[in-house]
């Protein structure tokens, strides 16, 4: 089958290849105003523009510098893997090129994309700490050095700033690496000179999206290679970084979280351009088994601050939960990829959670702090250590892999709103815009997150033949209808999609209505950290408590009383306007037991308590006023 022109191909981080054995491919999507265009437009105006000032102030420009002989001085950064920190902010800026010209923005990526041209070795390679800190030793330390990680992070800017913007510059220093990548690595009786992976998973997703961009069939045979080699004790048979088990022999994630999922969503990428059944069975098992056992209720994932691993099935703590943002995002590349090779909704589902909640609370209102790692509980009088792991907003982090990786996603977002096969458009994410695949043109208008009334209209479609408008219902969706023409639905089928098929004429309409209903939400009683507790949730958005809005004491003595109904109030005053919860609750008196703070099954506790009113905001919107406690999951009366 010939290559699809790029021209009339989606510019976005996936592109299936022409023979990909996916039930759904990314269709092109626009996100005109409302939530996630406003979100967004932070990211282009304040998140993106900084960064090269942000690069250059922590070193990682002047590395690339001395790398290429043209400045002097010593390696700047704590850790071997800064470079990436500069590829995904590429990665950022090509996919906001992508939505317009901005011609300082141009200037900027120029000017890096020729500091890492010129830092390239003759051979391919490219890696300032080991360039210089190491002498140009390669290769010595896969388990803790990043080589290969970084070379992902490098070959994914390459795409994207050739999808972007047609131009070839960083995609000729990304051949070039993948080719020496190529030449050193393999299985053994190859000939090659290393039989190895990288402890940081990366390289893998990065080769198959490569392959997909230039047709070149040894990138895709050298990601699968890398994957098949996890698990085989090439890096001592540790789970923190994915040596323990061969993926297609593991019934459980386990180890470092974004490690864990960044190798998942190449096993996704392999099973869609290979069709093999044991990569596709291996990524359903395992997501199965993260979802069921190891994802808080934001989407959040990574229990441990220690080695940021997943920890035990139904070990998921508050306060010390880890969540780092970076394995939200790659929760959600993961999904996404699976939500198109299976074309189940619940992929969709998670993916909907995970942006809203676990990811969107990592970048602050401003677009100029940022969250490494998002607890769902801040106690009070908490004493903040300040760093990476601080649960207060920072400019910027030692290892900032967090910030750029949030700016990717965002100016990349558009491209995991909607999808479309041979029968129709797929609407997995609603926001006001339009949805195109082919000649179908859907324009979609909505004040979701905070209304559950979708509007769309047919805009474009063939009229000689009929076809299928599929529109997802949320998973945590109570009550809906769905109203086309003179006929309405409420019923949709069992895998959560709801298929209209007819032959569309321009300007038909179709209106859904999501119940956006308050909700109680209780954990699966194994989960210990939240027993007798519940959370507060409305549509896709989690809820919690925070100080500030609860004057005269913390939140630790807070019972939320259930008897009482929960009531919505729009804010526009507050937090660049939400839609809070309100409840009631009471603030418990627990009695002084002097030195020792526990006592007898059988006495009272707590006594009384004065009456309350509970403010939950959305949980993505905490820590941008002053510094205080927070909570999500509230003891019960």
């Amino acid at each position: 089958m010939p290559r699809t022109p790029a021209a009339q191909r989606p510019a976005g981080p996936i592109r299936l290849g022409p023979d990909a054995r996916a039930a759904l491919r990314p269709a092109t999507a626009e996100v005109a105003d409302g939530f996630w265009r406003s979100r967004r437009e932070v990211n282009a105006g304040t998140s993106i523009p900084q960064g090269p000032g942000l690069l250059e102030s922590a070193g990682n420009l002047h590395n690339l510098r001395l790398a290429a002989g043209t400045a002097e001085g010593e390696f700047q950064g704590a850790y071997p893997f800064v470079d990436t920190d500069v590829y995904k902010w590429l990665e950022a800026a090509a996919w906001q090129l992508a939505q317009g010209r901005s011609p300082q923005l141009e200037a900027d990526v120029d000017r890096i994309v020729s500091l890492v041209a010129a830092a390239q070795r003759p051979d391919g390679y490219l890696n300032t700490w080991f360039q210089l800190v190491k002498g140009g030793e390669r290769y010595q330390d896969l388990r803790w050095g990043h080589e290969l990680y970084c070379a992902g992070h490098l070959l994914q800017a390459a795409v994207a700033h050739h999808r972007a913007t047609g131009r070839t510059e960083l995609l000729d220093v990304a051949v070039r690496f993948a080719d020496h990548i190529d030449a050193v690595f393999g299985p053994p009786g190859s000939g090659k000179e290393i039989d190895g992976i990288d402890g940081h998973p990366e390289v893998e997703t990065a080769l198959v999206e490569l392959y997909r961009e230039t047709g070149e069939r040894r990138y895709l045979d050298l990601a699968g290679y890398f994957v098949d080699r996890h698990g085989h004790g090439l890096l001592g048979g540790e789970a923190y970084c994915q040596d323990r088990v061969p993926v297609r022999e593991a019934d459980d994630v386990e180890g470092h979280a974004v490690r864990q999922l960044y190798l998942l969503a190449a096993v996704a990428d392999l099973a869609a351009e290979t069709g093999e059944p044991e990569l596709r069975a291996a990524a359903e098992r395992l997501w199965h088994a993260m979802t069921t056992a190891k994802t808080h209720i934001t989407g959040g994932l990574g229990a441990h601050h220690d080695w940021e691993d997943f920890g035990d099935p139904y070990e998921l703590p508050n306060e010390r939960a880890y969540c780092e943002t970076c394995a939200a995002i790659a929760s959600i590349q993961w999904s996404w990829r699976m939500a198109l090779l299976t074309g189940e909704a619940r992929y969709s589902d998670l993916v909907e959670r995970t942006l809203f909640n676990g990811f969107l609370a990592g970048v602050s209102l401003d677009g100029e702090r940022w969250l490494y790692v998002n607890p769902l509980q801040v106690r009070d009088g908490h004493t903040d250590p300040g760093g990476d792991q601080s649960a207060r907003r920072t400019r910027w982090f030692r290892c900032a892999c967090c910030p750029p990786n949030a700016m990717r996603l965002l100016a990349g977002l558009e491209h995991y709103l909607a999808s479309g096969d041979g029968e129709g458009l797929q609407i997995h994410q609603y926001v006001t815009g339009r949805y195109t695949s082919g000649p179908v043109v859907v324009r979609a208008e909505t004040d979701y997150p905070w209304d559950g009334t979708v509007a769309l209209t047919v805009e474009g479609t063939p009229t000689d033949r009929p076809w299928t408008l599929s529109l997802r219902i949320p998973q945590w969706c109570r009550d809906f209808r769905v109203r086309c023409g003179e006929e309405t639905y409420d019923a949709p089928a069992d895998d959560g999609w709801l298929r209209l098929e007819r032959t569309w004429a321009p300007g038909d309409r179709v209106v859904l209505e999501l119940s956006m209903e308050p909700r109680l939400t209780a954990a699966d009683p194994r989960v210990d950290a939240v027993r007798g507790c519940v959370a507060i949730e409305r549509g896709p958005l989690v809820h919690c408590l925070e100080q500030v809005d609860h004057p005269g004491g913390g939140l630790d003595d807070i019972v939320l009383d259930t008897s009482r109904p929960l009531a919505v109030k729009h804010r526009p005053d507050l937090l660049g306007g939400i839609t809070t919860v309100v409840a009631a609750g009471r603030r418990r008196r627990i009695p002084d037991r002097g030195w020792w703070p526990y006592t007898s099954a059988d006495t009272t506790a707590e006594q009384g308590g004065e009456s309350v009113e509970l403010t939950a905001i959305p949980y993505y919107a905490w820590a941008n006023r002053e510094d205080g406690s927070m909570r999500v999951w509230l003891p019960t009366s």
